[in-house]
């Protein structure tokens, strides 16, 4: 069979991945030196299980830059391109979206059946079929973790698909057969309610971590330990120990747009916590900019971008807002981050050399705690009480 997936995103490509192992697949994408990586059998991200397939596994994977190659003979066209979250709209850019839709249909192969697997608005579904004419278009929201998206696919927590029929069946079918975790949950429901099971899970995950960063907060504050009243709390089995170290607040791909769409989405509709939600993470990075702020350093360091330890991505993340309000005040800051190549990200400097970088720093800011920083620790500021993500 085969299948053809739009976009080579984290999400695009572990599914590429994880598919062309029993299928036919072809990857589009609108960078050349993306479709030449993965033509080489080179990971454009980072991720150990889909390095790890390309280096070992026999994969019937090949990416273009042509949409007709890609989509003719496809029986699925799996569209996960980016939906980035429009702050003038209240709303996600679903442009790309529509711009698949629209080519897949240019081919005029009635027989095709389109997957978004890209987060979008509830009720995007239905609308867009209305659109265009067509009942060949399902929603299928995807939950994975970002460096782990292929390790996510093939033990998935569970698999659904926004329609009740054979095709979903089918489709949610090639998912289990591709899986290495045996009885995978499958729940075939409409589209608008998967849509709806996304933004509300995405939602609930920013809900704990913002709620653990109060928490965080209040400890500081009042001169409590945090990692023990964390410790009794998450004692209780019904709060579980999961999502609740304490961070300059949540980022990333998903949390920040899903939550502020979901809280447009309530637009007509009594809410207090979706709202709640978004201003707590705002609120959060106030207080760790004022925190930094108040001992009055003269430089100030933000040791990695990125969020997560073993990541190279750092769109949204919050240090970002962190460090905005610091510059604001008049500080200097500077970055330490291997990823970046540039002498710049944005107008901050980047300082390429660790030890340049620590001897510069009056304080450094590391979302995360790493062993690079033991020996400047009291430099160091971090809310995490657990070393882990």
């Amino acid at each position: 069979m085969k299948i053809a997936i739009a976009g080579t995103g984290y999400v695009g490509l572990s599914l590429a991945t994880l598919l062309s192992q029993n299928n036919e697949v072809v990857a589009l994408d609108v960078l050349p030196e993306k479709v030449d990586k993965v033509n080489k059998r080179i990971s454009p991200i980072r991720d150990e299980y889909i390095e790890r397939y390309f280096r070992e596994k026999e994969l019937n994977l090949r990416a273009t830059l042509d949409y007709k190659d890609a989509f003719n003979g496809a029986r699925f066209v799996i569209i996960s391109t980016p939906t980035n979250y429009d702050s003038e709209r209240n709303s996600f850019d679903t442009s790309s979206v529509e711009d698949i839709i629209q080519k897949v249909l240019s081919v005029n192969d009635e027989s095709i059946v389109m997957i978004i697997k890209s987060t979008v608005p509830v009720g995007f579904t239905e609308s867009v079929r209305k659109k265009y004419g067509t009942d060949n278009i399902i929603f299928s929201p995807e939950f994975l973790r970002e460096g782990k998206a292929l390790y996510d696919n093939l033990y998935p927590s569970r698999i659904i698909v926004g329609e009740k029929s054979e095709r979903a069946r089918e489709f949610a079918d090639l998912l289990v057969e591709a899986a290495l975790k045996e009885d995978v949950t499958v729940k075939l429901m409409d589209s608008t309610e998967a849509e709806a099971v996304k933004l509300f899970a995405n939602t609930y995950l920013a809900l704990r971590i913002a709620y653990f960063n109060e928490l965080d907060t209040y400890a500081e504050t009042k001169g409590l330990n945090t990692r023990d009243i964390i410790d009794g709390v998450c004692l209780d089995p019904r709060i579980g120990n999961h999502y609740n170290n304490p961070s300059f607040g949540f980022g990333g791909y998903c949390l920040p747009k899903d939550s502020k769409q979901l809280k447009a989405n309530y637009k007509d509709v009594p809410e207090n916590i979706i709202s709640a939600i978004v201003e707590s993470n705002a609120t959060r990075k106030e207080y760790i900019a004022n925190e930094i702020i108040g001992k009055n350093p003269e430089t100030v360091g933000i040791f990695r971008l990125a969020m997560k330890s073993g990541s190279d991505n750092f769109r949204d993340s919050a240090i970002q807002g962190v460090m905005e309000k610091i510059k604001n005040a008049g500080i200097k800051t500077v970055i330490y981050e291997p990823s970046v190549k540039r002498d710049f990200f944005y107008d901050y400097p980047i300082i390429k050399d660790l030890n340049q970088f620590k001897q510069t720093c009056d304080v450094i800011l590391a979302n995360r705690k790493d062993a690079l920083l033991e020996d400047v620790a009291d430099k160091v500021y971090t809310r995490d009480v657990f070393e882990r993500d």
